[in-house]
């Protein structure tokens, strides 16, 4: 007879995925971690006071110095480790909420030994992978590739809406 598994649910941080536009093309805010030798988007726990995209939007600003509008709903879960095995604590693994956030404006961030930095795509996926194991680079590199996907449509979306709209017609925030 064999035993019944038992799922382990893993606690819930948020991520704020902040872009802005530079022309045609995109690039991603990225920080460095705690230890100061990884890279990661701003991230962290939610507050029970505060719904869990105004969570990620304050990471945003402690962790990063971002300004700007955040969708209200996450486009992406992924998984994030913290910790590494040969440390009391080991490994400890989390959900992670991803929330798009356009930039508009930056500033120091609350957290002094954060260091945000603009990156492109392709960089942003080289500094997201250096010193992770495989499968939270690949993690990572999904949402990368989500969040491109996202800010496409919405470059589509504002396209489409700039041609139609006029008096009383719904504007791009109004929509999302």
């Amino acid at each position: 007879m064999g035993s019944a598994r038992v799922a382990k649910s893993l606690p819930l941080q948020v991520a704020a995925i902040c872009y802005r536009r530079r022309g045609s093309a995109v690039e991603f805010l990225l920080v460095n971690t705690n230890g100061g030798n990884k890279w990661t988007f701003p991230k962290g726990s939610t507050e029970p006071n505060l719904s869990h995209s105004q969570a990620a939007e304050r990471e945003a600003l402690e962790e990063g110095g971002a300004l700007g509008i955040i969708e209200p709903r996450h486009f992406h879960l992924y998984i994030h480790s913290k910790g590494v095995f040969w440390q009391p604590g080991g490994v400890q693994e989390f959900v992670v909420k991803a929330f798009l956030m356009e930039v508009h404006q930056t500033r120091k961030p609350d957290e002094v030994d954060r260091k945000p930095t603009w990156f492109s795509p392709e960089e942003a996926r080289k500094r997201l992978a250096k010193g992770r194991e495989v499968k939270y680079g690949r993690e990572l590199d999904a949402v990368l590739d989500r969040a491109l996907e996202r800010i496409q449509f919405h470059q589509q979306i504002w396209g489409v809406m700039s041609k139609t709209a006029g008096p009383g017609k719904t504007t791009i925030a109004q929509a999302l």
